[in-house]
Protein backbone atom coordinates (compact mmCIF):
# COMPACT_ATOMS: atom_id res chain seq x y z
CA UNK A 1 0.00 0.00 0.00
CA UNK A 2 1.41 2.90 -0.91
CA UNK A 3 1.01 5.82 2.43
CA UNK A 4 -0.13 9.02 1.30
CA UNK A 5 1.98 12.23 2.46
CA UNK A 6 0.47 15.58 2.92
CA UNK A 7 0.45 18.34 5.56
CA UNK A 8 0.12 16.02 8.66
CA UNK A 9 1.94 15.26 10.81
CA UNK A 10 3.90 18.68 11.80
CA UNK A 11 7.38 17.40 12.02
CA UNK A 12 7.48 19.32 15.14
CA UNK A 13 4.67 17.54 16.73
CA UNK A 14 6.08 14.46 16.92
CA UNK A 15 6.60 13.57 20.25
CA UNK A 16 3.76 15.09 21.27
CA UNK A 17 1.10 13.10 22.77
CA UNK A 18 -2.46 14.36 24.10
CA UNK A 19 -3.01 14.59 28.02
CA UNK A 20 -3.66 11.73 29.24
CA UNK A 21 -3.39 11.47 33.36
CA UNK A 22 -4.85 8.16 34.56
CA UNK A 23 -8.77 9.76 35.65
CA UNK A 24 -10.25 6.28 35.69
CA UNK A 25 -13.08 6.45 38.56
CA UNK A 26 -12.46 6.00 42.38
CA UNK A 27 -14.38 6.83 45.68
CA UNK A 28 -12.07 9.33 46.24
CA UNK A 29 -10.12 11.50 43.74
CA UNK A 30 -7.60 13.85 45.32
CA UNK A 31 -5.62 14.26 41.95
CA UNK A 32 -6.94 16.93 39.38
CA UNK A 33 -6.68 19.82 42.54
CA UNK A 34 -10.71 21.04 41.86
CA UNK A 35 -12.91 22.20 44.52
CA UNK A 36 -13.65 19.18 46.38
CA UNK A 37 -16.57 21.45 48.37
CA UNK A 38 -18.51 21.72 45.13
CA UNK A 39 -19.82 24.02 42.73
CA UNK A 40 -20.59 27.81 44.03
CA UNK A 41 -24.01 27.97 44.79
CA UNK A 42 -25.33 30.81 43.28
CA UNK A 43 -23.45 29.61 39.67
CA UNK A 44 -25.39 26.49 40.48
CA UNK A 45 -28.52 28.73 40.74
CA UNK A 46 -28.18 30.47 37.88
CA UNK A 47 -27.61 27.64 35.66
CA UNK A 48 -30.93 26.25 36.89
CA UNK A 49 -32.71 29.40 36.04
CA UNK A 50 -31.16 29.82 32.57
CA UNK A 51 -33.68 30.14 29.37
CA UNK A 52 -33.91 28.63 26.14
CA UNK A 53 -31.64 31.29 24.37
CA UNK A 54 -28.54 29.67 27.06
CA UNK A 55 -27.97 27.06 24.58
CA UNK A 56 -29.81 28.37 21.38
CA UNK A 57 -27.85 31.60 20.77
CA UNK A 58 -24.32 32.11 20.65
CA UNK A 59 -22.69 33.23 23.19
CA UNK A 60 -21.28 37.25 23.87
CA UNK A 61 -18.34 37.48 21.01
CA UNK A 62 -15.53 38.33 23.92
CA UNK A 63 -17.81 38.00 27.30
CA UNK A 64 -18.15 41.70 28.24
CA UNK A 65 -20.12 41.14 31.59
CA UNK A 66 -17.82 38.59 32.43
CA UNK A 67 -14.54 41.12 31.83
CA UNK A 68 -16.57 43.41 33.97
CA UNK A 69 -17.53 41.42 36.85
CA UNK A 70 -13.09 40.18 37.00
CA UNK A 71 -12.48 44.15 36.58
CA UNK A 72 -14.54 45.03 39.38
CA UNK A 73 -12.99 41.78 41.61
CA UNK A 74 -9.50 42.85 41.18
CA UNK A 75 -9.94 47.28 41.07
CA UNK A 76 -8.89 47.34 36.78
CA UNK A 77 -10.22 48.24 33.99
CA UNK A 78 -12.33 46.16 31.49
CA UNK A 79 -10.02 47.01 28.86
CA UNK A 80 -6.98 45.00 31.05
CA UNK A 81 -9.00 41.99 31.53
CA UNK A 82 -8.93 39.34 28.70
CA UNK A 83 -10.84 35.63 28.79
CA UNK A 84 -10.98 32.43 27.63
CA UNK A 85 -12.20 28.86 27.92
CA UNK A 86 -10.09 28.06 30.48
CA UNK A 87 -6.78 29.31 32.02
CA UNK A 88 -5.04 27.09 29.24
CA UNK A 89 -7.10 28.76 26.82
CA UNK A 90 -5.89 32.13 28.02
CA UNK A 91 -2.02 30.68 28.20
CA UNK A 92 -2.68 29.27 24.53
CA UNK A 93 -3.87 33.06 23.19
CA UNK A 94 -0.75 34.80 24.59
CA UNK A 95 1.58 32.32 22.84
CA UNK A 96 0.02 32.56 19.71
CA UNK A 97 -0.13 37.03 19.97
CA UNK A 98 3.88 36.37 20.34
CA UNK A 99 6.40 37.17 17.70
CA UNK A 100 5.82 34.68 14.75
CA UNK A 101 9.05 34.15 14.14
CA UNK A 102 9.00 31.16 16.89
CA UNK A 103 11.63 31.47 20.16
CA UNK A 104 11.79 30.53 23.41
CA UNK A 105 9.69 29.84 26.56
CA UNK A 106 11.76 29.54 29.73
CA UNK A 107 10.59 28.71 32.75
CA UNK A 108 11.07 27.73 36.70
CA UNK A 109 10.80 24.10 36.71
CA UNK A 110 8.92 21.60 38.16
CA UNK A 111 5.66 23.31 37.10
CA UNK A 112 2.36 23.16 35.24
CA UNK A 113 2.35 19.99 32.83
CA UNK A 114 1.13 22.26 30.03
CA UNK A 115 4.26 24.35 29.46
CA UNK A 116 5.87 22.61 27.55
CA UNK A 117 3.00 21.33 25.43
CA UNK A 118 2.04 24.64 24.69
CA UNK A 119 5.06 25.71 24.14
CA UNK A 120 5.68 23.10 20.87
CA UNK A 121 2.03 23.19 19.74
CA UNK A 122 3.06 26.84 19.12
CA UNK A 123 6.74 26.44 17.68
CA UNK A 124 8.60 27.37 20.42
CA UNK A 125 11.19 25.68 22.56
CA UNK A 126 10.42 25.16 25.84
CA UNK A 127 13.78 25.70 28.59
CA UNK A 128 12.92 24.63 31.53
CA UNK A 129 15.14 25.91 34.49
CA UNK A 130 15.47 24.58 38.10
CA UNK A 131 13.77 26.46 40.69
CA UNK A 132 16.76 26.12 43.00
CA UNK A 133 18.46 27.90 40.07
CA UNK A 134 15.83 30.62 39.14
CA UNK A 135 15.50 31.42 42.79
CA UNK A 136 19.64 32.34 43.08
CA UNK A 137 20.09 33.83 39.69
CA UNK A 138 16.75 35.22 38.29
CA UNK A 139 18.65 35.89 35.53
CA UNK A 140 18.75 32.68 34.00
CA UNK A 141 15.51 32.99 33.45
CA UNK A 142 15.51 35.87 31.10
CA UNK A 143 19.40 34.03 29.44
CA UNK A 144 19.42 33.66 25.24
CA UNK A 145 16.76 36.12 24.94
CA UNK A 146 13.57 34.41 25.35
CA UNK A 147 9.88 35.20 24.36
CA UNK A 148 7.95 34.15 27.75
CA UNK A 149 8.71 33.66 30.96
CA UNK A 150 6.45 31.87 32.52
CA UNK A 151 6.14 31.52 36.42
CA UNK A 152 3.48 29.77 38.17
CA UNK A 153 2.91 31.36 41.76
CA UNK A 154 1.64 29.10 43.91
CA UNK A 155 3.65 27.36 41.93
CA UNK A 156 2.26 23.44 40.57
CA UNK A 157 2.89 20.63 41.98
CA UNK A 158 5.11 21.88 44.57
CA UNK A 159 2.28 24.55 45.74
CA UNK A 160 5.61 26.74 46.52
CA UNK A 161 5.12 30.22 46.61
CA UNK A 162 7.65 32.71 45.53
CA UNK A 163 9.03 35.48 47.62
CA UNK A 164 7.59 39.00 46.83
CA UNK A 165 11.20 40.32 46.82
CA UNK A 166 12.43 37.42 44.12
CA UNK A 167 9.55 38.47 42.16
CA UNK A 168 10.22 42.11 42.34
CA UNK A 169 13.53 41.52 40.98
CA UNK A 170 12.10 39.60 37.93
CA UNK A 171 10.07 42.55 37.30
CA UNK A 172 13.03 45.14 37.56
CA UNK A 173 14.87 42.56 34.53
CA UNK A 174 12.11 42.91 32.47
CA UNK A 175 12.96 44.89 29.75
CA UNK A 176 10.81 46.86 27.35
CA UNK A 177 11.55 44.78 24.49
CA UNK A 178 12.15 41.85 26.63
CA UNK A 179 9.80 38.66 26.89
CA UNK A 180 6.35 38.82 28.04
CA UNK A 181 6.37 37.62 31.65
CA UNK A 182 3.54 35.21 32.69
CA UNK A 183 2.34 35.06 36.01
CA UNK A 184 -0.19 32.13 36.63
CA UNK A 185 -1.82 31.99 39.32
CA UNK A 186 -4.47 29.29 39.39
CA UNK A 187 -4.14 28.84 42.92
CA UNK A 188 -3.47 32.53 44.42
CA UNK A 189 -7.11 32.46 46.11
CA UNK A 190 -5.35 29.60 48.54
CA UNK A 191 -1.89 31.96 49.33
CA UNK A 192 -3.91 35.02 50.27
CA UNK A 193 -1.78 37.43 47.35
CA UNK A 194 -1.82 38.36 43.99
CA UNK A 195 0.43 40.37 41.56
CA UNK A 196 -2.62 41.29 40.00
CA UNK A 197 -2.06 45.61 41.27
CA UNK A 198 1.59 44.89 40.89
CA UNK A 199 1.23 43.30 36.94
CA UNK A 200 -1.71 45.13 36.13
CA UNK A 201 -0.01 48.26 34.62
CA UNK A 202 3.39 46.62 33.96
CA UNK A 203 3.71 46.72 29.58
CA UNK A 204 5.15 43.20 28.93
CA UNK A 205 3.67 41.29 32.04
CA UNK A 206 0.40 39.56 32.50
CA UNK A 207 -1.24 37.27 35.34
CA UNK A 208 -3.69 34.95 34.39
CA UNK A 209 -6.19 33.36 36.57
CA UNK A 210 -8.85 30.68 36.45
CA UNK A 211 -12.67 29.53 38.26
CA UNK A 212 -11.53 25.86 38.24
CA UNK A 213 -9.80 25.29 41.36
CA UNK A 214 -11.65 28.10 44.45
CA UNK A 215 -15.25 29.05 42.38
CA UNK A 216 -16.00 25.09 41.90
CA UNK A 217 -16.49 25.62 37.96
CA UNK A 218 -13.84 23.55 36.46
CA UNK A 219 -16.37 21.60 34.14
CA UNK A 220 -17.56 25.32 32.84
CA UNK A 221 -13.65 26.01 31.62
CA UNK A 222 -13.63 29.46 32.95
CA UNK A 223 -10.42 31.56 32.75
CA UNK A 224 -9.07 35.02 32.69
CA UNK A 225 -6.07 37.32 32.42
CA UNK A 226 -5.12 40.65 33.46
CA UNK A 227 -2.01 43.09 32.21
CA UNK A 228 -1.65 45.92 30.56
CA UNK A 229 -4.30 47.17 28.10
CA UNK A 230 -1.99 46.99 25.05
CA UNK A 231 -0.89 43.64 25.55
CA UNK A 232 -4.59 42.27 26.89
CA UNK A 233 -5.18 43.37 23.17
CA UNK A 234 -3.36 41.78 21.48
CA UNK A 235 -4.29 38.10 23.36
CA UNK A 236 -8.00 39.34 22.46
CA UNK A 237 -6.88 39.04 18.67
CA UNK A 238 -5.51 35.58 19.24
CA UNK A 239 -8.65 34.17 21.42
CA UNK A 240 -11.28 34.67 18.99
CA UNK A 241 -15.03 35.31 19.67
CA UNK A 242 -17.16 32.86 21.57
CA UNK A 243 -14.78 31.18 23.36
CA UNK A 244 -16.97 31.35 26.77
CA UNK A 245 -20.86 30.17 26.64
CA UNK A 246 -23.94 31.81 27.94
CA UNK A 247 -24.20 29.38 30.92
CA UNK A 248 -20.74 29.53 31.58
CA UNK A 249 -19.86 33.70 31.43
CA UNK A 250 -23.59 33.80 33.64
CA UNK A 251 -22.41 31.30 36.25
CA UNK A 252 -18.75 32.83 36.23
CA UNK A 253 -20.40 36.07 37.18
CA UNK A 254 -22.30 35.22 39.89
CA UNK A 255 -19.38 33.34 41.42
CA UNK A 256 -17.30 36.31 41.16
CA UNK A 257 -20.05 38.19 42.77
CA UNK A 258 -19.84 35.82 45.78
CA UNK A 259 -22.89 37.69 47.71
CA UNK A 260 -22.78 34.48 50.31
CA UNK A 261 -19.28 34.60 50.71
CA UNK A 262 -19.03 30.73 49.90
CA UNK A 263 -15.70 31.00 48.30
CA UNK A 264 -13.83 32.65 51.27
CA UNK A 265 -15.60 30.40 53.43
CA UNK A 266 -13.87 27.59 51.81
CA UNK A 267 -10.90 28.50 51.04
CA UNK A 268 -10.48 29.05 54.68
CA UNK A 269 -11.81 25.50 55.22
CA UNK A 270 -9.00 24.47 52.57
CA UNK A 271 -6.21 26.23 54.20
CA UNK A 272 -7.15 24.80 57.52
CA UNK A 273 -7.64 21.32 56.24
CA UNK A 274 -4.22 22.00 55.01
CA UNK A 275 -2.70 22.67 57.91
CA UNK A 276 -4.27 19.81 59.31
CA UNK A 277 -3.18 18.02 56.22
CA UNK A 278 0.57 18.93 56.56
CA UNK A 279 0.81 18.09 60.29
CA UNK A 280 -0.91 14.50 60.36
CA UNK A 281 1.81 13.41 57.27
CA UNK A 282 4.69 15.04 59.44
CA UNK A 283 3.58 13.11 62.29
CA UNK A 284 3.87 10.56 60.38
CA UNK A 285 7.53 11.05 58.98
CA UNK A 286 6.37 11.51 55.43
CA UNK A 287 8.30 14.87 54.66
CA UNK A 288 5.37 16.69 52.88
CA UNK A 289 6.07 19.52 51.29
CA UNK A 290 4.43 23.21 52.44
CA UNK A 291 2.12 24.59 50.50
CA UNK A 292 0.25 27.69 49.68
CA UNK A 293 -2.08 26.20 47.36
CA UNK A 294 -4.66 23.79 47.58
CA UNK A 295 -2.53 21.15 47.17
CA UNK A 296 0.13 19.05 49.28
CA UNK A 297 3.51 17.38 47.18
CA UNK A 298 4.45 14.50 49.25
CA UNK A 299 8.13 13.28 47.86
CA UNK A 300 8.36 9.46 48.00
CA UNK A 301 11.09 6.52 47.51
CA UNK A 302 13.26 7.32 44.60
CA UNK A 303 11.23 5.51 42.01
CA UNK A 304 8.11 4.68 43.47
CA UNK A 305 5.72 7.95 42.64
CA UNK A 306 3.57 5.88 39.95
CA UNK A 307 3.65 2.66 42.41
CA UNK A 308 2.92 4.57 44.99
CA UNK A 309 -0.58 6.02 43.06
CA UNK A 310 -1.26 3.13 41.85
CA UNK A 311 -1.35 1.44 45.39
CA UNK A 312 -3.59 3.98 47.07
CA UNK A 313 -6.01 4.05 43.64
CA UNK A 314 -6.46 0.24 44.76
CA UNK A 315 -7.46 1.37 47.61
CA UNK A 316 -9.58 3.89 46.18
CA UNK A 317 -8.16 6.84 46.48
CA UNK A 318 -6.31 8.78 43.33
CA UNK A 319 -3.42 11.11 43.55
CA UNK A 320 -1.39 11.88 41.10
CA UNK A 321 2.03 11.16 40.52
CA UNK A 322 5.65 13.21 39.51
CA UNK A 323 8.15 10.74 38.92
CA UNK A 324 11.67 12.56 38.74
CA UNK A 325 10.32 15.84 39.43
CA UNK A 326 13.57 18.19 39.31
CA UNK A 327 14.57 19.69 42.44
CA UNK A 328 12.20 17.61 44.35
CA UNK A 329 12.58 13.33 43.20
CA UNK A 330 9.95 11.38 42.88
CA UNK A 331 6.21 12.45 44.27
CA UNK A 332 2.85 12.38 44.72
CA UNK A 333 0.43 15.03 44.58
CA UNK A 334 -2.79 15.34 46.99
CA UNK A 335 -5.96 17.90 46.68
CA UNK A 336 -6.85 18.95 49.79
CA UNK A 337 -10.60 18.90 51.22
CA UNK A 338 -13.36 18.51 53.27
CA UNK A 339 -11.77 16.62 56.08
CA UNK A 340 -13.39 12.94 55.87
CA UNK A 341 -11.99 12.93 52.68
CA UNK A 342 -8.12 13.77 53.91
CA UNK A 343 -8.92 10.71 56.58
CA UNK A 344 -9.76 8.27 53.81
CA UNK A 345 -6.64 9.70 52.24
CA UNK A 346 -4.46 9.44 55.76
CA UNK A 347 -6.21 5.73 56.12
CA UNK A 348 -4.72 4.29 52.21
CA UNK A 349 -1.80 5.85 53.41
CA UNK A 350 -1.35 4.27 56.05
CA UNK A 351 -2.08 1.11 54.61
CA UNK A 352 -1.37 1.03 50.95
Amino acid sequence: MTTVRGPLPRPDYADLSPYSPDRRPVKVDLSDNTNLWGTHPEALATIRCAGDDALARYPALYADELKASIAARHSVSVGQVTTGCGSDDVLDSLWRALAEDGGSVRFAAPTFSMVEPLSHMNGRVAQPVAWSEALAEPERLFDGGPTLVYICRPNNPTGFLAPREWVDRVLALAKTDGPVLLFDEAYADFAGESLIPVVADHPRAMVVRTLSKAYGLAGLRVGYGVGHTDLVAEVEKSRGPYKVSRLAEAAACAALDDVSGWVDATVAECIRNRTRLLAALDARNARPLPSAANFVLLPVAPGTAVETAHALRRLEVAVRPFPDCPDVGDAVRVTVGPWPLMERFLAAWDTR
